[in-house]
């Protein structure tokens, strides 16, 4: 994965290499980890997405302590997404940010991502004594079902982009909404569940992600953005396409005040539904297979990395060899939340 020289700019263009030119899309591999907590700019294609990730350590890091990642499955029709701002930076971080690669690629076959996140926390509380927190977004989407499940662990909230109505608005429920989930970061509890919620994304929907540099940035009269204020900037930006929106957004905030986005780690992951179905290679298929044979070898040793099996639901594996099967999924532990056209 090639990265853009470092650069002490606070808004480097995150769509173009050194040499002015458009990075071109990596295409995802079955049972592909891809991501970290390094200085990028790329984008992704994978099953059902188009992705574009801008990632800019604090000064001139090449790592930082936002760590995103991206995951997708030996069919290619589930794809994992993970946000994390973590506390700290450089080694310690480093070292977290491999760990979670570690459980990327242990349920990177998984379909219901429940169990995942509890992990997530778990791995979390664990460091909690050295100090170490994360605020969170874990996402799983289902490309035969278009169906994306969230779970926003103390994380700012999403935008949704609604391509029918052309209209962007803040994905989930606020802290100051009645009967809001209201996760905790992780580390913070050893809570055992988190509350989850599913939307479905129509082709030409987007979601956009990020830490929290862009909301703690300040408008033209020195009073902090928010997750208001983001939303207020994002609709002003205006009709842009998705590959170019992380460099307009960027722009906008930092020139309204000349400390923006330059006193944190910087991070935006931007997901696009494109409607494609999942489409790979028989060789990709059968060195995924042959990777997941040697994971159930390995993991004779009971000190080995444990294989990523998937569920045991008929959506993923049905589905799988009988495509109408996979339309029968729905996460069990989510709860259906339509978007609020108010927000």
């Amino acid at each position: 994965m090639s990265t853009p020289n470092p650069s002490p700019n606070p808004n480097p263009n995150p769509n173009k290499d050194s040499r002015g030119g458009q990075r071109s899309a990596q295409q995802m591999t079955c049972m592909e980890v891809w991501g970290g907590s390094q200085l990028t700019a790329r984008g992704v294609e994978m099953g059902g997405l188009d992705a574009w990730v801008y990632s800019k350590p604090f000064g001139d890091a090449q790592r930082g302590g936002d760590v995103y990642y991206a995951s997708s499955c030996a069919t290619g029709r589930i794809t994992r997404l993970l946000l994390a701002d973590v506390s700290g930076h450089g080694i310690s971080v480093a070292s977290t940010a491999a760990n979670l690669r570690t459980l990327m690629r242990r349920f990177v076959n998984r379909l219901d991502q429940t169990e995942f996140v509890r992990l997530l926390n778990q791995q979390f509380t664990a460091l909690s004594e050295t100090g170490t927190f994360a605020t969170a977004v874990v996402a799983t989407f289902f490309a035969p079902t278009r169906r994306m499940i969230v779970c926003n662990a103390g994380h700012p909230r999403p935008l949704l982009y609604q391509s029918a109505k052309k209209e962007w608005i803040l994905l989930g429920d606020g802290p100051e909404d009645d009967g809001a989930a209201n996760n905790m970061p992780l580390g913070i509890l050893d809570m055992t569940e988190y509350d989850q919620f599913d939307v479905e994304l129509e082709n030409g929907d987007c979601v956009l992600a990020y830490t929290d540099a862009l909301i703690e940035s300040r408008d033209a009269d020195g009073k902090m953005l928010g997750e208001a204020g983001l939303l207020r900037i994002v609709r002003l930006v205006g009709d842009v396409e998705p590959k170019f929106l992380t460099k307009a957004l960027l722009r906008e905030i930092s020139d309204r005040h000349p400390d923006n986005l330059t006193e944190d780690d910087v991070t935006v992951l931007l997901v696009r539904a494109n409607g494609h179905k999942p489409r790979h290679s028989f060789k990709d298929i059968f060195w995924a297979q042959v990777r997941f044979a040697g994971s159930l070898i390995r993991a004779i040793n009971p000190w080995a990395e444990r294989p990523p099996l998937p569920d045991l639901n008929m959506a993923n594996i049905g589905g799988a060899i009988i495509p109408a099967l996979e339309q029968r999924w729905r996460s069990t532990d989510s709860k259906h939340r339509p978007p609020d056209p108010a927000k």
